[in-house]
């Protein structure tokens, strides 16, 4: 069955959700071994800096493998 854009929007943006709450995670462990030394506020807008891009990403790729996808079952 196919996906419909409307579920890989959907899917790439739960993507996105996952992975940012993850990196605010990993950036409150790992950013202190290295001396950075931030507040919530700073890692959240770091975070921000790359949810528009990774949501792009992730939305691109799905539609090019759903391309493929569909051109292989041709």
């Amino acid at each position: 069955m196919k996906q419909s854009r409307v579920m890989s929007m959907i899917e790439a943006a739960m993507n996105v959700v996952v992975g940012y709450l993850l990196a605010i995670a990993t950036q409150i462990v790992v950013f202190p071994w290295f001396g950075i030394e931030t507040g919530l506020a700073e890692h959240m807008t770091i975070g921000l800096a790359f949810v528009g891009v990774s949501l792009l990403r992730g939305y691109a790729l799905r539609r090019l493998f759903e391309m493929v996808r569909v051109r292989g079952a041709q």
